[in-house]
């Protein structure tokens, strides 16, 4: 049983524009919900590979023959499509950001709701947890990364407040980061929580590095008319993939050949980014910041 109620699940499915004898890639599989529609509009010769770094989502995966389960961050995607006999695929799926399981499991510690370790690690086999970011950090990567990749309104002063708090005592849990969080909230507390978690999560997972390296990966990977479709919930992780789909690399610098030609590698299929209706954030709460963009590789590349 899936334990993802997939964002933008009929959105993401048309986009990739399925063929029934295809190989497709589920490059984020966590509860399996996109992978099952998927499955659903391939014939018996069509193929899918589902990737998560995660080990708890491998007790999701299908038995389908169809299907096959590769435990690995999509940053590897290129090696692991090769291993499993399939260098070229006609669609993939991303679907970013933390999977619900990962939020509502207590131990793994990606959420300010409950007591436990400060970890986030998606890959529990990786060592570095948010308890050693947190603590080992200095003040100015700190600041990067409450700034960048949380976009806190006060990150300068949490990182400064952050570096003389764990002279005094260590912060290892969960409810004694939000304890020494609690006096510097701006705004709505919930909100600001969310941020500052999220921003952690973000530095642990390094998952900016993996994103890059996807989408770099993905366009190699694709057949000519090869469709890509990607879910993000964070304004980095839209403008990354928005100007790869534009540009062909995620900081959106045209590149040109000798003639002055453009390099576009990819058509838009979705000229704008695609967001949930107002039924589904009802129904689906955590999809309310999904966008899903989708492009088609060029038939010339």
């Amino acid at each position: 049983m899936a334990y993802h109620l997939p964002a933008l699940a009929s959105e993401s499915i048309e986009g990739l524009n399925i063929k029934p004898d295809g190989i497709y890639v589920d490059a984020t599989f966590g509860g399996g919900g996109h992978a099952a529609l998927i499955l659903k509009e391939l014939g018996d010769k069509g193929r899918l590979i589902g990737f998560d770094q995660d080990e708890d989502a491998a007790a999701n995966a299908p038995d389908d023959p169809r299907f096959t389960f590769v435990k690995a961050n999509f940053r590897d995607l290129k090696r692991f499509l090769r291993l499993h006999g399939a260098p070229k695929v006609h669609g993939i799926l991303a679907d970013l950001g933390v999977s619900s399981h990962q939020l509502d499991e207590a131990a793994r510690g990606f959420s300010y709701r409950f007591k436990a370790e400060l970890d986030m690690r998606m890959n529990a086999a990786e060592k570095r947890t948010a308890a050693d970011v947190v603590n080992h950090s200095d003040e100015a990567t700190l600041l990067r990364i409450f700034g960048e990749y949380g976009e806190v309104r006060n990150a300068r002063t949490l990182a400064a407040a952050l570096v003389q708090e764990r002279k005094t005592r260590p912060i290892r849990s969960i409810e004694d980061f939000v304890a020494f969080l609690d006096p510097l909230v701006r705004g709505q507390r919930q909100r600001y929580l969310s941020q500052v978690f999220q921003a952690l999560r973000i530095e642990v997972n390094d998952e900016m590095g993996a994103l890059a390296d996807f989408l770099k990966q993905s366009q190699e990977v694709l057949h000519p008319g090869g469709r890509l479709a990607i879910i993000s919930y964070h304004s980095l992780e839209d403008r990354m993939v928005k100007n790869f789909f534009k540009t062909g690399n995620v900081d959106g610098k045209l590149e040109q050949d000798f003639y002055g030609n453009i390099h576009r590698p990819f058509t838009l299929i979705s000229k704008k980014a695609i967001l949930p209706s107002e039924k589904e954030v009802r129904e689906n709460p955590r999809a309310r910041s999904a966008k899903l963009r989708v492009a088609e590789v060029d038939l010339k590349i």
